[in-house]
């Protein structure tokens, strides 16, 4: 009887020393998202400038130095209006030398045509001075030309869009010294990246969004895609035509460029963090209405800044894990916590 006393204090001593169970572990905690079908496909947002369909460079067709800029940037011109002008004096004083030429020429021809109405001289004398007679004329016609070469004008209407010179510096001819953007067809310019260029083709529709005139749209098109990536972004540069924009738009606004692409039908777009890898091929983890979590194979048509673009394995409406999926097993509940917003 005393060992039995001794025995059953030490076993109550041993329980009171052995480690609690684990508690519980809880659920993780995962983002989820809903996910929305859709007929289009948004590939990306671009932004992009108001442009003029065309634009030309101005300038001199003599060498000279530039003495006055009658325009700054942003003036409206109209056709034949004077832009800048050149020191004249040096080819004024070529008109003066070339006109008083041509009139030696002219009185030298005069005599030779009495001399040879009285038959003093023969007609090949007469003809030489005729042809001399004409070179001068045309040698004074060219220094008039010059003369008027030393005023710009503006060869249409339009807006100066870039001053390249300025009044004390000497250009020579056909260096560019304006650039006009002519009134009429306003475009949109914007620059691809290499990753998005075998999405846009040309006539492929476009919604063009105009920050400055409170968010108002207008349906524009593809019209041109440069077919190289400029050296220093590596994009390509890609002009949008609007139908019925105002040609007077101001050239320079900021512009949102979405395109649209019907070529993938109930396409779904999802964040690149819900993209599980699996034996090297794509899934997603669906969110069940009790909180479990089963892997979902899918098909990825393209990646995009915007997101993966998923063509099949998924439906309108389905949760999605957003978030952490590499730590996710099959089968175990977790704690949902919604986003605010819905994959496309």
């Amino acid at each position: 009887m005393k060992s039995i006393a001794i025995v059953l204090p030490l076993s109550l001593v041993l329980m009171a020393c052995s480690p609690p169970p684990p508690p519980e572990k809880s659920p993780r905690l995962v983002r989820v998202l809903t996910v929305g079908a859709g007929d289009t496909l948004s590939v990306r947002d671009y932004s992009g400038e108001v442009r003029a369909k065309s634009e030309s460079t101005l300038g001199f067709r003599i060498s000279g130095k530039l003495v006055t800029r009658l325009v700054d940037v942003g003036a409206a011109v109209k056709q034949g209006q004077a832009l800048a002008r050149l020191d004249a004096s040096d080819a004024g004083l070529q008109a003066t030398q070339t006109e008083a030429q041509r009139s030696i020429a002219a009185a030298d021809a005069a005599r030779y045509r009495d001399l040879r109405s009285k038959n003093f001289v023969s007609q090949a004398a007469l003809d030489a001075r005729e042809s001399a007679l004409a070179a001068t004329e045309a040698q004074a016609g060219l220094a008039r030309n010059q003369t008027a070469y030393t005023t710009l004008l503006a060869d249409r209407t339009g807006v100066i869009t870039q001053v390249l010179a300025e009044p004390g510096q000497v250009v020579t001819a056909g260096q560019p010294v304006f650039r006009l953007a002519p009134d009429g067809e306003r475009e949109i310019a914007i620059s691809l990246p290499e990753t998005d260029i075998g999405a846009i083709k040309l006539g492929q529709a476009a919604v063009v969004t105009l920050w400055a005139k409170d968010g108002v749209k207008i349906k524009g098109t593809v019209r041109e895609i440069s077919p190289a990536a400029d050296p220093l972004t590596r994009t390509y540069a890609a002009r949008i035509r609007l139908a019925g924009a105002d040609a007077r738009l101001p050239l320079g606004m900021t512009a949102t460029v979405n395109f649209a692409s019907k070529a993938v039908k109930n396409s779904l777009i999802v964040p690149l963090s819900a993209i599980y890898q699996q034996a090297d091929k794509p899934a997603v983890w669906i969110v069940a209405s009790d909180a479990s979590v089963s892997l979902q194979p899918v098909s990825i048509a393209a990646y995009t800044d915007s997101g993966a673009l998923i063509s099949e394995g998924l439906k309108g409406g389905e949760r999605i894990a957003a978030a952490g999926v590499h730590r996710l097993v099959a089968g175990e509940k977790v704690r949902v916590i919604e986003s605010a917003g819905t994959a496309k």
